[in-house]
């Protein structure tokens, strides 16, 4: 099964500004996503968040944060930036 990732449109606007590293390792995520679901282990320090709620660090300042319905094939990226602003 194939998995839908949506990217919030405030993340697309801002993506640029992140660096190049952690712009590529966020389009890797966001393959693996697709491939996998939602619970990818092979992350660094990837974690739940709460029900659905999911992170992982796309380096040591950096995290991604995303949300999955149970019945959807959906997967929504809601927060891709460092780690002291994570909505954690």
């Amino acid at each position: 099964m194939k998995y839908i990732v949506e990217i919030k449109k405030k993340i697309r606007r801002n993506l640029w500004k992140l660096p190049a590293k952690i712009q590529a390792g966020f389009f890797m995520l966001v393959k693996d996503l697709q491939k996998t679901g939602p619970v990818v282990k092979q992350w660094h320090n990837f974690s739940t968040l709460g029900k659905n709620k999911y992170h992982c660090h796309l380096s040591y300042s950096w995290v991604a944060c995303w949300s999955y319905e149970g019945k959807n094939i959906i997967i929504e990226v809601y927060y891709v930036g460092s780690r002291e602003n994570a909505p954690y």
